[in-house]
């Protein structure tokens, strides 16, 4: 049963599990639970999914439960209105903030010519702030250091590009933990092996929006998985 966060009459919003897509993907054609899916068997009616999370992102995913309140909500996501606040946990120590501003381009598969090709879009703009909240060193060694040092950031994308948050933090070499696309395949396999954490550490704890009628700020926050919070402890972290 998905954790609903938010819920009237035109909204509801749920904290999506790390591992689950939204809706069906080409890219995971095996998958056969989706968000979309499982909220509407949950509340018996047809939702409208207003934005996405990458499959190992968990936090606050958005629905619209009618089609003008979708094509109202939609509108506030393309024009920037609404706020998006992620926690991850990051190899190294990065700068106690900082900001991003680097271009992304996307490759696009083919399918509709019914051939293996890609096609890659122009690089978009791209920008991300960020802030650290906390940072732990390891006596453990991993790759070429004898120790290990993580931090915990908490990140606000200003565009929507695809995976960006994991391709930022990859750009400025602070790879968030658990991204088997993106990450640092050692640093992987020592949080699986020393803290049996088998997923991407990255988190939407906090989505700001405004009521497609009401015009109400709405706050809507996710707690963070056991996984997370475990991982966290072991790190000494209160969050």
């Amino acid at each position: 049963m998905l954790e609903i966060l938010y819920r009237d009459e035109f909204l509801i919003a749920i904290n999506k599990p790390s591992g689950l897509l939204v809706h069906r993907s080409p890219i995971d054609r095996h998958e056969t639970l989706f968000a979309v899916q499982m909220l509407r068997d949950q509340i018996g009616q047809f939702v409208y999914p207003i934005h996405r999370l990458d499959k190992p992102t968990s936090g606050v995913l958005l629905f619209a439960l009618d089609k003008e309140s979708a094509k109202i909500m939609g509108e506030q996501f393309r024009t920037k209105e609404s706020k998006k606040s992620y926690i991850a946990i990051v190899r190294g120590y990065t700068d106690e903030s900082g900001f991003i501003e680097h271009p992304l381009s996307v490759k696009l598969d083919k399918i509709a010519d019914k051939d293996n090709s890609s096609v890659t879009k122009e690089a978009q703009d791209a920008a991300t702030e960020y802030e650290r909240i906390a940072t732990v060193e390891l006596s453990y060694p991993v790759g070429k250091y004898d120790k290990t040092r993580y931090s915990l950031v908490k990140l606000k994308p200003l565009t929507g590009r695809k995976h960006q948050l994991r391709r930022h933090m990859k750009h400025i070499s602070h790879h968030i933990l658990g991204d088997t696309k993106y990450g640092r395949g050692e640093h992987n396999k020592f949080i699986r092996q020393e803290f049996d954490c088998h997923r991407m550490l990255l988190h939407a704890n906090e989505l700001q929006i405004r009521h497609p009628y009401t015009n109400e700020v709405l706050i809507i926050q996710a707690p963070l998985d056991d996984a997370f919070k475990t991982l966290c402890s072991s790190f000494g972290w209160q969050i």
